[in-house]
């Protein structure tokens, strides 16, 4: 065999080896795609019931007699609040059913409505007065968590008794059972009960947290970047400090946590399980990588466009400010986004400061009691109602829809912004 039928032989085993090579990323890349659509596909179908309510249509008398009211009194916030409305949801019920006579029966009865039915209904009265008349009220009511998970999945649990089975396939036969949008699910906070149970106080917690996340380490985070990349001597210093920066970026989260539980609440005094102490926390958690990813922006500018501003007279400040730091934003954008989606993902410092509390009031401030998602979803997958299990996997769903996002948009304003030199 001559020299070159030796090289060609070489070459057809290397390329046949950069093929393999080729095959074996390829599979890599698509397992993961594999595996990351069935966790997706997963969370989805557990979703998809938290979209729905079961609700169970009722006639409710509203008339001045029914109501015990005479015809004197002024229909006022609280004569109507005054109102007997579970005893009037309870009859309802039983004008569906009048054969049931049985005390346990009723009992079973009464429990396919959420408890829930009797405050919507006097928040509804209280809002439209013009509603007490002679004409009976038509509503759709909440059913019970365990029969909304029957009803929707038809799958018995031990919670749904034959009774309340057989109650069921009556409403269905009427037509007065029926799924219809969960709009609870938005426009509610969180509760005991899976079907009253939504994430809008969540959602807003997780707003006032990131905002003051983002007043906080945004300008200290590029400030930071600037003085260490542009004006900062090169010594022992801030050789020391540059490596602690690096190092606090792999500090686990949980270090964060205790560090604000010990600053500023055990030592400053301030309360616990405020989007405030959240914000400062997750702050000093996003501060590292905004910090590196700021630096690195800056340094990526061309040498060139320092030293021509430099040439035409500018000062180092206008040279660093009017033309360095433009031209650096987006990545430096791209590096705060990229912190805030980190921070709306976190648990385990918010954890640590007492937003695990089970908060029933929409916050309305940075210094109200709240939680967030990612917290909400540890508390609801920690529950024992299986209706909870939906409402878990729904809330993944937005969370991850809001990572999409803030990703997406890091990638936009890159694409978009992004100079080649």
């Amino acid at each position: 065999m001559n020299n070159t039928d030796k090289v060609k032989q070489s070459l057809k085993k290397r390329y046949a080896k950069e093929k393999r090579f080729q095959l074996y990323g390829k599979i890599a890349v698509m397992t993961g795609f594999v595996f990351l659509g069935l966790l997706l596909l997963d969370i989805i179908t557990k979703a998809i019931p938290a979209f729905q309510s079961t609700e169970i249509l009722l006639e409710i008398p509203l008339d001045r007699h029914t109501l015990e009211l005479s015809s004197n009194i002024a229909l006022n916030e609280d004569t109507l609040s005054a109102i007997d409305y579970a005893g009037l949801v309870k009859k309802s019920m039983r004008q569906k059913f009048p054969d049931i006579k049985k005390r346990k029966d009723k009992k079973q009865l009464y429990k396919l409505i959420s408890s829930g039915a009797e405050f919507d209904l006097r928040d509804m009265v209280i809002s439209k007065p013009e509603l007490i008349s002679t004409t009976p009220l038509l509503i759709w009511v909440k059913a019970d968590d365990d029969i909304d998970t029957f009803f929707k999945l038809q799958t018995r649990t031990s919670r749904v008794t034959d009774k309340q089975a057989e109650f069921v396939e009556q409403l269905i036969l009427q037509d007065q059972i029926r799924t219809s949008f969960n709009t609870t699910f938005f426009t509610a906070s969180d509760s005991r009960e899976p079907e009253q149970a939504g994430i809008k106080g969540a959602l807003l917690g997780s707003f006032w947290t990131l905002l003051v996340t983002l007043f906080l380490s945004l300008p200290i985070g590029i400030g930071a970047a600037v003085y260490l990349e542009e004006f900062a001597p090169q010594n022992k210093l801030t050789d020391f400090i540059e490596i602690n920066i690096n190092n606090l970026a792999a500090v686990p989260s949980i270090v964060f946590g205790l560090l604000g539980l010990a600053v500023f609440i055990n030592f400053f005094g301030m309360p616990r399980s405020v989007p405030l102490v959240g914000g400062l926390v997750l702050s000093l958690m996003t501060l590292p990588t905004i910090i590196i990813s700021s630096r690195a922006a800056i340094k990526s500018v061309p040498p060139s466009i320092k030293e021509a501003a430099l040439g035409l007279g500018a000062s180092h400040m206008q040279t660093v400010f009017h033309h360095v730091l433009p031209l650096a934003m987006p990545g430096i954008l791209t590096g705060a986004i990229i912190g805030m989606a980190q921070a709306l993902g976190e648990t385990a410092p918010l954890l640590m400061i007492g937003m695990v509390a089970f908060i029933v009031d929409i916050p309305g401030g940075v210094v109200d009691s709240a939680t967030v998602l990612p917290v909400q979803i540890y508390l609801w997958s920690d529950s024992p109602e299986r209706a909870f299990t939906a409402l878990t996997a729904a809330t993944i769903l937005v969370l991850l829809a809001f990572l999409a996002v803030m990703n997406m948009l890091a990638i936009f304003l890159r694409k978009h912004f992004e100079r080649r030199w």
